[in-house]
């Protein structure tokens, strides 16, 4: 005898195909027969008959609702709310990726101003597989370390040079990737603290300016409010968008980690009139940059587009890029040797790194991840003695200061963090952040969806965190028995077994 419970589909679907109809003509004779109130349940059960109907009958585009019906509607919303079941009653803490529960608690207690500490130990399988940072037996008093401070310019003598007084930043997320509540609530926190922020690739940084705080404007591949219409750069565009005070630095993004080799994607349903005017693209269909600057084919073009840039600009330019082939990345710096032209800052995005959209296969199966990629770039720059001629930033899933400090000790002079500061704002995670209705407002247009991200609360939220996280670097740095954050080395961290 089977002792297994199995659970027939295909006999509840006839069951419950049979008895609609026959409960709506019930209800009908009770309604008639007994009392009028019977009525409410036949109108009820006479529109489930009619869509049950319309599910087996008419349409043809899912089988399961025309085998089962009503039924497989279940199906369908239970997968629909599977992550937030998965989320809130299944997973444990430590289990949920691309940030668990308790990385996120961390933020969300930053950003409200409350204490982030935790109790009882960690909730994390120290088995060998990941980074530490070494402490130093001898741990410095605060009082005695160092202020961050790092120039970019300084090896080019310019006197448009940008200071940045936190081993942080926020990294790129573009007006259209974010609606403008969550844009101008982090360019005013950014502003309350002195914190640059970058653009993103969305164009004219409008809602960014708003706020007037120091920008990093980024210039994609599709080159938005700074292109001609095929895509080429428009030398009057930018020189103009690099007097806005504002305007810090460029950063010429080559590629980006989570999507590595394919440009930037804003799916349609996020392009509002407003967008399309400042991108200059159309309505209607997705933006879809292209994979690689027009002006960049090759290591000898792409290095002469950075001093073209550095000349029209008058600004620090960097350049942002996912670490792919080792050889090819050597002959970049090599050409930038030969040519005696460099970046002021090359920013090194790793494969962990996020994004709006992106097809799957690019976020999973390309690049490099961060901690792999910074040693061997680190490395490149000082065998070719282009070290000391520009700075390297790192971005790639660094919100918090431990993992911030894990890439300065890499190689890295500063961290870019995006996710970090979306999870400030709020953020669930609900992984909505290419459909336009992101439930707090922070990924959409949707007015609606927006009206529940106030500005200025938000804003407040964005300063916390910055002070929260700048409060830990230097707690961790005093832990490590450093006195500056330049101090930082390899030497300092235990490897994965």
């Amino acid at each position: 005898m089977d002792s297994q419970l199995t659970v027939n589909l295909g006999k509840i679907a006839k069951f419950t195909n049979a008895s609609l109809p026959i409960l709506t003509l019930s209800f009908l004779v009770a309604g008639y027969q007994y009392s009028f109130y019977f009525h409410f349940l036949t109108v009820a059960f006479f529109l489930l008959t009619l869509i049950n109907f319309f599910y087996r009958h008419v349409q043809s585009t899912h089988s399961l609702l025309t085998n089962f019906g009503l039924i497989a509607q279940g199906r369908y919303l239970i997968e629909s709310i599977g992550p937030e079941l998965r989320q809130y009653l299944f997973t444990n803490d430590v289990e949920e990726e691309p940030f668990n529960r308790t990385e996120r608690s961390e933020v969300y207690r930053k950003a409200k101003g409350l204490d982030a500490t935790s109790a009882f130990g960690s909730q994390l399988q120290f088995d060998g597989s990941e980074y530490k940072l070494r402490h130093s037996l001898y741990p410095l008093d605060k009082e005695a370390l160092q202020k961050f401070n790092l120039h970019f310019g300084e090896e080019r003598s310019l006197k448009t040079g940008f200071t940045l007084t936190r081993p942080f930043l926020i990294s790129a997320m573009s007006y259209g990737a974010l609606g403008n509540h969550a844009v101008r609530a982090l360019a005013r926190g950014a502003k309350k603290t002195g914190l640059p922020m970058n653009t993103g690739e969305g164009g004219y940084p409008k809602y960014h300016l708003m706020e007037n705080c120091d920008l990093i404007f980024q210039m994609g591949t599709a080159k938005f409010g700074v292109r001609h219409e095929d895509g080429s750069l428009d030398p009057h565009k930018l020189e103009n968008l690099s007097k806005l005070p504002q305007v810090k630095m460029i950063e010429i993004k080559l590629s980006q980690g989570a999507k590595p080799g394919k440009g930037g994607l804003l799916p349609k349903e996020k392009i509002t009139e407003e967008i399309s005017q400042l991108r200059g693209v159309p309505m209607g269909q997705d933006v879809v940059s292209p994979p690689h600057h027009l002006e960049c084919t090759d290591a000898e073009s792409t290095v002469k587009f950075i001093a073209r840039v550095q000349e029209i600009s008058g600004l620090p330019v960097g350049i942002k890029l996912c670490f792919g082939r080792e050889s090819e990345f050597f002959h970049l710096v090599e050409k930038m040797k030969q040519l005696s032209i460099h970046p002021d800052y090359i920013s090194i995005d790793g494969a962990e790194g996020g994004t709006g959209a992106a097809p799957k296969s690019f976020m999973d199966d390309l690049g490099v991840p961060l901690f792999q990629a910074l040693p061997k770039v680190h490395k490149i720059l000082q065998d070719l003695g282009l070290r000391n001629k520009l700075k390297l930033l790192a971005a790639g899933k660094l919100i918090n200061a431990g993992s911030q400090l894990m890439a300065l000790s890499l190689g890295a002079q500063a961290c870019y963090t995006a996710r970090g500061f979306m999870l400030a704002l709020g953020c669930i995670q609900a992984m909505q952040c290419n459909k336009n209705t992101c439930p707090v407002g922070i990924t959409t247009h949707n007015s609606h969806l927006q009206k529940g991200l106030g500005i200025e609360n938000k804003s407040e939220r964005v300063k916390n965190y910055i002070l929260g996280l700048e409060d830990d670097h230097y707690e961790l740095l005093s832990a490590l028995g450093k006195r500056t954050f330049s101090d930082l080395k390899e030497s300092d961290l235990l490897f994965p077994l």
